[in-house]
């Protein structure tokens, strides 16, 4: 069975990640979707809430796996027999950091990376960017699955600041 992980906070999954991980799901039999606990971070969702918001907006895909790791991703690829790390690259300068990323994990453990160019229209698009514009009131109904810019939307309304 060919498996890979699609790593990251997700913190909202958006149309670029969702993108990413279609594409991986074509290519792999399961696609197990990593979502990165960074407790030195305050993400404007919970990380349960990630989980199943990447769960409802990928059900579809029907061989996608979402969980929560901490700690080294060649850990959470070595105890799930996870030979490859799909990653989407949306510019050169994620390709600089990406590529000592790979490097270090197929050094440390064979874990392939793999890089899938980011569809054109999602180029400049991050969880980051996505939060701050929403923030303000801008419109970002188009950069992220429709539940979750529901989700996005109550949660701003609800006076929380985005991070």
């Amino acid at each position: 069975m060919r498996r890979a992980v699609c790593p990251g906070s997700f913190d909202p999954i958006t149309n670029g990640h969702l993108d990413i991980i279609a594409r991986a799901s074509k290519l792999y039999d399961v696609v197990h979707v990593a979502v990165m606990i960074n407790q030195s971070k305050k993400g404007l969702f919970e990380i349960e809430e990630r989980i199943e918001l990447i769960r409802q907006v990928t059900a579809d895909f029907g061989n996608v796996e979402v969980e929560a790791f901490h700690g080294l991703l060649v850990d959470f690829c070595k105890q799930r027999d996870i030979p490859a790390i799909v990653k989407g690259l949306r510019a050169v300068s994620d390709f600089d950091y990406e590529l000592q990323m790979a490097q270090m994990n197929i050094g440390l453990s064979g874990v392939e990376t793999l890089f899938v160019p980011t569809n054109p229209t999602y180029s400049f698009l991050s969880s980051s960017l996505v939060k701050e514009v929403a923030a303000w009131g801008g419109d970002v109904s188009h950069l992220v699955p429709p539940l979750v810019h529901t989700k996005l939307t109550e949660r701003l309304a609800g006076g929380r600041p985005a991070s």
